[in-house]
């Protein structure tokens, strides 16, 4: 039977909320361990302290004996020599009992921040499973080729299912009532029943699998698989290790099957909401082509009357105006031709997401401002602010290269449709004008009307006589 992995590659076989109950035990045993040394060091200097306060009064009392004569000054510095060497020595005890005791302090902090460190680190990975990080372990292609080895898996499953198929393995000279055969068929109805249960178990948790579960779900397996083993030792009825790893393997398939499922259904959902982004801009280049068509026509017949009048001025400027609406019908068809032409804009949200915080990003429409207030429509309680909006023949290049720089910055590493970036707009205009020339226009400062707005008014009622 396939070992499992430990930590940190794989969470253990009891879970990985049992496993740091146990790491926060010993961290806490630990700290006892700590605070009871500290107490030691704490009465070892106390009673430092009090022969130190020995001493001076011993020297004091030989300083009254020595006035009053009372001993010979011999025996009083034979005593003095006696008493300083017990202090000596004792002082010597207490240094290397204060050395040994910070020594097993320390070793206790370091073995206390490496329970810290574990604790993170199985609390880490637990917060990924449950959020939905996912490692695929048998990373296909597509939907589809998981779909395929999902199929022939279940025939394998299948084929090993039927009679001597091998899924359940049992004693083979079973009797009853002293009769092999009675006994063989015993064995074998008590096999499928353990069979079915085992079956059962496993169909289940394929049914109900989650991706970010899948160690639980095996761990579930295995014990399924121990405890026929454990209620058939009797008989010998048991899962076999084959078909065991088959439906092992069912799981981690449909796992891997789902959360590509789930990426596949995602992206098409950013597909999507990208086509919607085209069609619009596709309307509006349209509607402006007409609209432009219509206004043509119309100085065109103004001309033509202007010149049958004989109004040479008059015919002139209508020329002139003629002129700026075909330039103008130009740059449409041009946007209409060139999809990688478009504005790139930099805004910011400061009431929403503070000053440290922007958004880059593109937009194909004929008016970019209508696509930035429609992101500050999007569940944001303030209006972004613009700092740099310019036009680009290639601006597809232009916010890829951005994105590129401030990678490091990028707010949300999972979705990459998330253009946010945690940067100042001075820190990103350096690499802008890298990219796109010198900004006419650069905006420094949001103004941030309505959030300013929203600070007075605050500020107001804040300071208000209370009624």
């Amino acid at each position: 039977m396939e070992e499992k992995g430990t930590l940190p590659e794989r969470v253990p076989w009891f879970g990985a909320r049992h496993f740091a109950k146990k790491i926060l035990a010993t961290a806490q045993s630990l700290r006892i361990d700590r605070d009871e040394a500290r107490k030691q060091l704490d009465r070892m200097a106390a009673l430092s302290q009090q022969l130190t306060s020995e001493y001076k009064r011993l020297q004091e009392r030989y300083g009254r004996v020595n006035q009053l004569e009372a001993y010979s000054v011999a025996e009083l510095e034979s005593y003095k020599s006696e008493l300083q060497a017990k202090i000596d020595n004792q002082n010597k005890r207490l240094s290397a009992e204060r050395t040994a005791l910070e020594t097993e302090l320390h070793a206790l902090q370091l073995e206390l921040r490496r329970t810290k460190e574990k604790i993170a680190e199985t609390n880490e990975a637990e917060l990924l499973q449950e959020v939905g990080v996912y490692q695929y372990k048998h990373p296909l292609s597509d939907v589809v080729a998981y779909s395929a080895a999902l199929k022939t898996l279940e025939q394998r499953i299948k084929a090993m299912t039927l009679k001597d198929g091998g899924a359940i393995l049992s004693a083979g000279d079973w009797t009853v009532n002293g009769s092999a055969r009675e006994g063989k068929a015993m064995v074998r109805e008590y096999s499928k029943l353990m069979l079915r249960a085992f079956n059962a178990e496993a169909e289940s948790l394929v049914r109900w699998l989650k991706p970010y579960k899948i160690d639980a779900a095996l761990d579930r397996l295995k014990k399924s698989a121990d405890t026929i083993e454990r209620l058939g030792r009797t008989m010998k009825i048991r899962v076999s290790e084959e078909y065991f790893r088959l439906r092992a393997h069912e799981l981690e398939l449909t796992a891997d099957f789902l959360q590509k499922q789930a990426a596949q259904k995602e992206q098409e959902r950013i597909e999507r909401e990208r086509l919607r982004e085209e069609q619009k801009a596709q309307r509006e280049i349209e509607a402006e082509r007409a609209r432009l068509a219509k206004e043509r026509e119309h100085h065109f017949n103004a001309l033509q009357k202007l010149i049958a009048n004989g109004d040479e001025q008059g015919a002139a400027r209508m020329q002139e105006q003629l002129a700026e609406v075909d330039q103008a019908i130009s740059a449409v068809d041009y946007r209409a031709a060139n999809i990688r032409a478009g504005y790139v804009y930099l805004i910011s949200n400061v009431g929403s997401f503070g000053d440290s915080m922007v958004k880059l990003g593109l937009t194909r429409r004929l008016n970019p401002m209508d696509r930035i207030r429609e992101l500050s429509d999007a569940s944001v309680p303030f209006n972004f602010d613009v700092h740099a909006l310019f036009f680009s023949k290639d601006a597809v290049a232009i916010e890829t290269a951005m994105h590129q720089r401030l990678a490091s910055t990028r707010v949300n590493l999972v979705n990459k449709r998330r253009e946010f970036f945690r940067a100042t707009p001075t820190q990103v205009k350096a690499h802008l004008s890298e990219l796109a020339g010198e900004l006419l226009e650069f905006q420094e400062e949001p103004e941030a009307l309505e959030y300013r707005q929203t600070l007075h008014l605050r500020t107001e009622v804040s300071t208000l006589p209370a009624k």
